[in-house]
Formats: structure tokens, sequence, C-alpha cells
């Protein structure tokens, strides 16, 4: 497949919908009965109710009912998917789009994404799909091996689980990465994190990197703005990191919400203290969407403080993503200060990392570079 083709069909933004060109498959709408398939991590309840323990909402569901991510539905007792290997969005990006820095610049990323989400956050940008149920939109049949075999053809060494949220098609990701990692392909999970401990620790095992969106560090305003929980979010952060997979953060900066220095210093401070000085953190520019297109895009100038807080904080790997030319896209040595990676938005324009190493002064460089 020729890749700039597939990414001319792009709409510029995360998300994208319904692209099937050159795959061989078209997207379906559903009619009648979603197909289901078993899902995995619940419990059986007295009269035919189950309990879901995927994500810590631990929703209770009756017969015929369906939990808040609206994408697993009990059918008399036994727990569904109702999104495995039904992908809504299909495209092949630069993994700088994710955004990964520290697993092999500059490479093509077969991504997938499958309707529903475990939070509603108001700054969603993929809301169509993130905040629709499975037969809300159209979708491809695209079991793990076709989605395997879809991505060598693309020329893509990675497929990303991304756009919406990937814990609610927990299965499908880890059934898809499991045959990838036998075809050489490398896995990575884009995830808001509320997820429970066991789930994740079983993708880890299959995963190599996980990028989390830390949508801010008030636990209230993840109940208002996210339907989540922040305790929930430092929680899988830790077992990731624990787990012994890579791990990059991003950290939406939205105007009035979650850009306060006090708030970004406690941030950092969590990370060095509890995940370590070498995970990285991009501070992301929030353009207005969904709920919240009052707001103003972040400034430049805002960022610019995070950044610096980050490094003040002794962070070696703090970025500014969302707004291309301005600095901070870059990979340095902590040590020496050479600059590594050179990027330019999705573009990688200099990369003289060696071995892993910097050519300067030989410090290992943290990553996943091959």
């Amino acid at each position: 497949m020729d890749r700039r083709r597939f990414l001319s069909q792009s709409c510029g933004s995360a998300l994208c919908v319904g692209l099937g060109v050159g795959l061989g498959v078209g997207p379906t709408a559903h009619a009648g009965k979603l197909p289901g398939h078993p899902a995995r991590w619940y419990r059986k309840l007295p009269l035919q109710r189950v309990e879901c323990q995927l994500c810590p909402k631990n929703c209770r569901v009756d017969d015929t009912e369906r939990g808040f991510c609206g994408a697993r539905e009990n059918h008399g007792g036994e727990y569904r998917s109702l999104v495995y290997g039904r992908p809504c969005a299909l495209n092949v990006d630069p993994i700088e789009k994710k955004p990964l820095f520290h697993i092999m610049p500059g490479a093509w990323t077969f991504s997938i994404a499958t309707a529903g989400c475990n939070m509603d956050c108001k700054a969603c940008q993929n809301w169509q799909i993130s905040q629709s149920r499975p037969e809300q939109v159209r979708s491809y049949d695209m079991p793990p091996a076709r989605v395997v075999q879809q991505a060598l053809s693309a020329g893509s060494k990675i497929i990303s689980y991304t756009y919406t949220e990937p814990v609610v098609f927990l299965e499908y990701v880890i059934d898809t990465a499991r045959i990838a990692r036998g075809k050489g392909i490398k896995n990575c999970m884009i995830s808001g994190g509320t997820v429970e401990v066991k789930p994740l620790l079983e993708a880890c095992q299959v995963l190599d990197a996980i990028k989390i969106d830390l949508k801010s560090f008030s636990e209230q305003t993840y109940v208002t703005m996210n339907k989540g929980q922040l305790k929930h979010i430092l929680r899988t952060l830790e077992t990731i990191r624990k787990a012994g997979k890579w791990l990059e953060i991003v950290y939406l900066v939205i105007p009035t919400v979650n850009d306060s220095a006090g708030e970004v210093t406690r941030m950092c401070r969590w990370v060095k203290r509890t995940l370590g000085l070498d995970v990285p953190v991009h501070f992301t520019r929030f353009h207005p969407d969904y709920q919240l297109k009052h707001l103003p895009p972040t400034p430049y100038s805002t960022l610019k403080r995070c950044f610096d807080i980050a490094r003040a904080e002794g962070l070696h790997y703090p970025y500014v993503g969302n707004l291309v030319g301005q600095g901070g896209e870059d990979t340095r040595c902590p040590k020496c200060g050479k600059v590594l990676i050179e990027r330019r938005g999705f573009n990688v324009r200099g990369n003289v990392l060696q071995g892993g190493k910097c050519p300067g002064c030989g410090l290992r460089i943290p990553g996943v570079w091959s």
C-alpha cells in the first residue's frame, strides 16, 4: 500500500473515521442485533446480572443492558463485547502523532479504534466515535489476524490502539497484539488509563509501549471534566512502570482548567518521585472542541512555562506538542545537552542516536529504538 496515498485521505485531526483506502474492506452499517464476543474480566451476579471488572467503574449491568462505555452488553448473564473485531477508525500515522517520541522515531503505525469510551471528557477531539455506541457508527469486519495482515501490507512496524479508549476493546487489543508480536510488529496502546490492574497487567504482557493521557492533577477536575478519578490513573501509571513497559505521558494543557503553575508543579514532582526522571511528559496544546469550544487555544507562553517547570523539577524528557516550530519537540541528551532527535511536527528531521546512546557523551537514552 502507498502510505502517502493512505495518509492523504486523513481528515487532519486525531480522528480518521471510515478510511478503507487500499484495505480491500469497506465499512458496514449494523442491521438488527450486533454480533457479540465473549468478554473477559467480569463476574456473575444473581438474577442474570453481571459486574464488569475491566475498569474501576465496576458497572453492575442487568440482562440486555450495557455498562457506561456502551461497548459491552449483558446477554442473559453472559457479558459480551460488541466491538471485538469491529474497528470504526483506521489510519496509517507517524508514531510521533500518538505522540510517542521514544519508540522507533519516524516509524509508521497502523492505527485502529472501535466505538466507545469509559470516560466522557469535555475536551475530547474524537467524541464522534468515543461517545457513540457501536451501532451508531460504520465499522469494518476485521478480526485480529486481518488487522495484522493489513498492518504488514501497509508497511507498518507498529500497531497502535488509539483514538477512542482501547480499554473498552481490550480483548481485541490483546488478541491482535499477540499475533502481531509473532510477526515482528510492535504494539502501542494510547489510553486514558481508567482500567483495573488485572486486565492491565495482562495487556502489558503483549504491549511494547503505552501512552497515558493524564487529564489533570486534580481529583475534582477529573470528576467534573472527565467523569473519571485521578487516583485510578495514578495507579495505572505506577502499574505500567512497575511492569517494565515503556511509558509516556501526555498532559493536555487547557486554559483555566489544569494550567496553573501549582498543579503542573505537583504533577511533575509526583512523576519524578513515583515514576522516575526518564518518563517523557508531553505538554500538549489544547484546541477548542466538543464541550469546551468557548475556551481559547493554549498560548505558547503557558506551554513554555509548563516545559520550564518540568525542567526545573529535573525531568529529563519534557516536550511541547501540538504547536509546530516553537521548540520543545526535540529529544536532547539530559547529560550533555546534545540534540539527538530533531522534530518538526510529526516529521523526524534528524536522528543521531547510536545504538540508543548519545554520540556525544555515551549516555544511554531510554526508549524502544529498534
